[in-house]
């Protein structure tokens, strides 16, 4: 989801309530009085929210990436991806923190047994309950644990168990699992291969809508493609939305990918004008700049992405700052 300041507004406005509160409360204390008592701090508090990332059901049927307000920025990893799945879960301790338009994944009496990290490596140890789904809802619970867990940047793998046993098959879908999980493993799939050789996996970020809100939606094609995954991403995103969903892409049809170049930890990408939303003042769109350096992020090990026009450097995304 974009960049949100609605979680500051709302702690400024509520301390403000009660303030005032406190002034009619106490009638007899002078007002002025009262209001020198109120902590002058108040305003830095908002500056303080931290967010992070989760991949929650959409009206879609679709894994979505929501934004959350975390519970504070000194959590360890364990904690941080604790609070991660606590939203994953129905009825759950986070179910105050699952933005509107969202839902929960993971059945309503899934416990978190244990939780390790170590090495880049989140071990995630539950109850039987997390496959008490439907045989369809399967992968799509793992899709969100991984996801979500590989949000939060100290976690690169995954290795889920359940009861104490590494889970390496969907008892349901009789799915074989690795026994450890990233970004590889894929999201909201789609198939579009006609043959079983050369086949190409691209993850692809769109948009979607929720009343007046975006938010990005991944999908994981499967497709027999030998071109650069760039120019792959690219070109899904300048064409005609999915078929059968709401998805979309804000990026001109016309805009045209003209040169890529990795040089170490930096993918550019030189495009022509038509990637402006505004030539005049070579503005390009936040949608924009979003689906395409999320897309490069779960297709490429690199750090930033850097946008020309004219060989001329108009925008870096450093990927690891993206929320």
């Amino acid at each position: 989801m974009l960049k949100r300041i609605a979680s500051k507004k709302i702690i400024v406005i509520a301390s403000a309530l009660f303030a005032l509160f406190l002034i009619y409360l106490v009638p007899k204390e002078d007002p002025i009085s009262l209001y020198e008592q109120i902590p002058k701090d108040l305003e830095y508090v908002s500056g303080d929210v931290k967010t992070s990332e989760v991949y929650l059901l959409t009206n879609t049927g679709l894994l979505g990436r929501a934004t959350f307000v975390t519970s504070t920025s000194d959590l360890s990893v364990e904690e941080k991806a604790r609070e991660a799945i606590e939203l994953l879960i129905q009825d759950g301790k986070g179910e105050s923190k699952v933005p509107n338009g969202f839902k929960a994944v993971l059945p309503s009496d899934t416990k978190i047994i244990s939780i390790a990290y170590e090495d880049s490596v989140i071990k995630v140890n539950f109850s039987k309950e997390l496959l008490d789904v439907k045989k369809e809802e399967e992968e799509t619970i793992i899709e969100a644990i991984v996801y979500s867990l590989t949000e939060i940047p100290e976690i690169e793998k995954v290795i889920l168990f359940l009861e104490g046993d590494i889970l390496d098959k969907l008892p349901q879908s009789n799915i074989t699992l690795p026994s450890t999980l990233d970004r590889d493993f894929g999201i909201n799939k789609q198939y579009e291969f006609h043959t079983l050789e050369d086949i190409t996996q691209v993850t692809i970020y769109y948009i979607d809508k929720y009343n007046d809100n975006y938010y990005y939606v991944p999908v994981t094609k499967y497709m027999n493609d030998d071109r650069e995954k760039i120019k792959i991403i690219i070109d899904e995103l300048t064409s005609s939305p999915l078929v059968g969903t709401n998805l979309m892409s804000f990026l001109s049809s016309n805009a045209k990918l003209l040169a890529v170049e990795q040089i170490e930890d930096t993918l550019e990408l030189e495009f022509n004008s038509y990637i402006f939303d505004n030539i005049e003042e070579k503005n390009i769109l936040e949608e924009v700049i979003y689906t395409i350096s999320l897309s490069v992020a779960d297709n490429y090990d690199v750090e930033e992405v850097v946008f020309q026009v004219g060989n001329e450097e108009v925008y870096k995304s450093v990927l690891k700052e993206i929320n």
